[in-house]
């Protein structure tokens, strides 16, 4: 069925089943943008023989307040709405098939969801002094974790005269993951980054400031619907073009796409999961370490310790992995409990 039906926004079956076991009564629509407490809402509307969406404003009721960070609508999440006209309350939230998640800023740690629901998480680096395989592999860890596809994007690919060999550094970093090189401003692979995409599917763009991702969401929309800002010349330092998450709509058939502000700095918020499948090539390696405690720094009979001696593992990757795990260890998070759903198909990186 052509047109913004519910299932063009990314409705599946199990959604339906929570709908009857809920509020059957209730309006149903997607969060594409929630600023200040104050949600906009998507909701398919049928126009005659057309199916297209309606966008409405939703306020949180009061009970809201003392609910958990994580249970708390963000945008992406499916939600049951009461009201109607000019006005609508959010009653209830569908649970999220995947998340990303990061630790949000301030004193209290306590996670932000960045994006709710997403199929496919496009990291965005480029080539220029952003360009870090470190910070990839940190991205990396949280869109596992969340249930996501990830796809690493290398932006601006017109800024380099030899593209190839600044991706060659990537290979440890994305085995088993797709790379995809563009250049927005010329279109080059554009083409391909839609193809993740298609009806009932939800991407999303993340990464730091500057990296090209306002010109990226113009480029996949086919039209100027985000601002965008050159980045200073001396430092590569991007400007904050983007101050909110917002998901846009593609086209009925080509799907949805979140874009979300540049990010400083990740902070990661998971149990873990998400970073032994990011670094699987070292986990294979720990597996036969001696010691089943090994710290892979010198022990005797670390194994991982012998591959960066033999060359068969960086240091600076084995150094990720232990910089990770420790912030991981050292963080209170541990007893935080997120709502998160893997699908069955999630990919998983083969162990080299």
């Amino acid at each position: 069925m052509n047109g913004w039906t519910l299932e063009a926004l990314g409705w599946r079956p199990d959604l339906e089943h929570q709908r009857l076991e809920s509020d059957a009564s209730l309006s149903v629509g997607r969060v594409a943008v929630e600023y200040g407490g104050i949600y906009r809402v998507l909701i398919p509307v049928r126009d005659g023989d057309a199916h297209r969406v309606r966008e409405v404003n939703a306020t949180l009721p009061g009970r809201w307040r003392k609910a958990p960070s994580l249970d708390v609508p963000a945008v992406g999440d499916w939600v049951g709405l009461s009201g109607g006209g000019d006005s609508y309350a959010i009653e209830h939230r569908f649970d999220r098939r995947t998340q990303f998640l990061r630790q949000a800023a301030g004193r209290r740690p306590q996670p932000q969801v960045v994006g709710a629901n997403v199929d496919v998480v496009f990291v965005v680096t480029s080539l220029d002094q952003d360009f870090s395989p470190r910070r990839i592999e940190r991205y990396l860890a949280a869109v596992l974790d969340g249930g996501a596809e990830p796809v690493v994007v290398v932006s601006k690919a017109d800024l380099s005269d030899d593209p190839e060999a600044q991706l060659s550094v990537l290979g440890p970093v994305t085995d088993g993951i797709p790379v995809e090189l563009v250049s927005a401003r010329r279109r080059q692979g554009v083409d391909r980054l839609l193809a993740y995409l298609g009806r009932g599917r939800t991407g999303a763009l993340t990464g730091s400031s500057g990296v090209g991702k306002s010109t990226l969401v113009n480029a996949l929309v086919g039209r100027d619907v985000q601002l965008t800002q050159a980045v200073r010349h001396q430092d590569s330092k991007g400007r904050h073009t983007t101050t909110h998450r917002e998901l846009v709509l593609l086209g009925p058939q080509e799907g949805l796409l979140l874009d979300t502000p540049g990010m400083r700095e990740l902070q990661l918020w998971t149990p873990g999961d998400g970073i032994d499948r990011a670094f699987d090539d070292v986990i294979a390696l720990a597996e036969q370490c001696r010691f089943r405690d090994c710290g892979h720094r010198g022990e005797p009979g670390c194994a991982v310790e012998a591959a960066v001696v033999e060359g068969a593992l960086s240091a600076h990757r084995r150094d990720s992995y232990l910089k990770l795990r420790a912030e991981d260890a050292a963080s209170p998070k541990k007893n935080a409990t997120p709502d998160r759903r893997r699908p069955a198909s999630g990919r998983r990186r083969r162990a080299r």
